[in-house]
């Protein structure tokens, strides 16, 4: 079977299951924020299996200013999170916590999505 560059093999019976192209898959990270000083914290369950997740986006910290911030957050709800992409990820259902510790601390905080 030919592969030209416009199509994507699936599977094929000569060589099985074929991994999928990852040029063409769109990531699931988010696109990055705007820079308009506004943090944002999402409420996210799909994909999860079934757990909450507040992502908090739009965080103007870098390194270990992020992690610094991200360990008190964590402290201050009792959870766990992690960092990823420049997101912060934190387990369970805190968002009016995560508001007050955040505009506490001098961050203009928006609540975004559901």
């Amino acid at each position: 079977m030919k592969n030209s560059d416009n199509t994507t093999l699936v599977y094929s019976s000569e060589t099985g299951r074929i991994r999928p192209d990852k040029r063409g898959a769109a990531s699931r990270t988010p696109a990055a924020q705007p820079s308009d000083d506004q943090v944002r914290l999402r409420r996210e369950v799909k994909g999860r299996g079934g757990g909450t997740v507040i992502v908090i986006t739009g965080i103007p910290l870098e390194g270990t200013a992020l992690k610094e911030l991200a360990g008190a957050l964590k402290k201050r709800c009792g959870c766990g999170g992690t960092i990823k992409n420049g997101a912060l990820e934190i387990q369970g259902d805190h968002r009016e916590l995560l508001v007050q510790e955040l505009q506490n601390r001098g961050f203009r905080v928006k609540l975004a999505g559901g």
